[in-house]
């Protein structure tokens, strides 16, 4: 009589594994890609999708922290190697209008009166008091009309770059009805200045700001007259048109003698 076969003598077929094995691949890749959607920047993504589409085309699939790290680490170079360009050109602009107004000053022989320089904050121009006001007074008159008009031509070529007028005094007290301390005398003067400049129809107001910062910003020290007289200023401020406080931006585009 012909033995029967026992249950565990038949062979078990072993096909169902591919297509598990597939579909535990592609839970996982679903899975991943729902995961970096959430966490990670546009570049990052992106690398991840080339990599899952290497992966259905038949290549490695190995995705590495290096290849996400080196896509992220080209844009932020590309960005800053733009941001630098255009620092330098902000700044070679700012330069264009100085060496100008270094011009008109020796032209007008005001060298002592007016110093103008580009700084972290934009193009600046500091002008005494005395060739602006008489003493403890805010009315812009006589030669200084001619000042504030030569500066406002000079402005004009800052294009739409914003303007700040700031007043600053020494530090002696000043109280009197019009001006009960150095706050109002500060303002008033930025006030009046900012006015003489807008006389020039081509500056559009909307540019401009003006602050009065009394006694509390000095440049030099308070105890001499000369330094007292430094203090008692105008300054004319040009913003640039993106941030230029990177100081190697500014060593850079330095003329080297």
């Amino acid at each position: 009589m012909k033995r029967k076969k026992k249950p565990h003598d038949e062979h078990i077929s072993e096909g169902w594994l591919i297509p598990y094995a597939d579909l535990l691949t592609l839970l996982l890749a679903l899975f991943i890609v729902l995961f970096a959607s959430s966490n990670v920047d546009a570049v990052k993504l992106k690398a991840m999708s080339q990599s899952f589409s290497s992966v259905f085309n038949g290549g490695s699939g190995m995705i590495t922290n290096s290849s996400l790290s080196t896509s992220q680490e080209e844009e932020d170079s590309k960005k800053t190697d733009a941001r630098t360009k255009a620092q330098s050109y902000e700044i070679a602009e700012l330069e264009k209008i100085k060496e100008e107004a270094n011009d008109y000053i020796k032209q007008q022989k005001l060298e002592k009166d007016i110093k103008v320089e580009v700084t972290n904050e934009g193009l600046v121009f500091n002008i005494r008091d005395r060739a602006l006001f008489s003493p403890a007074q805010a009315d812009v008159k006589g030669d200084a009309i001619q000042i504030a008009q030569g500066m406002s031509n000079l402005l004009v070529k800052a294009g739409q770059r914003q303007i700040q007028v700031s007043g600053h005094t020494d530090n002696i007290p000043i109280n009197t009805v019009q001006y009960p301390s150095n706050w109002e005398l500060s303002a008033e003067r930025a006030i009046s200045f900012m006015r003489a400049l807008q006389r020039n129809p081509k500056l559009t107001p909307k540019r401009f700001t003006v602050s009065g910062y009394g006694e509390y910003q000095p440049i030099a020290s308070n105890d001499t007259e000369s330094g007292r007289s430094q203090n008692r200023r105008v300054e004319v401020l040009i913003r640039p048109l993106i941030d230029i406080k990177a100081q190697n931006v500014l060593d850079e585009t330095k003329v080297k003698p």
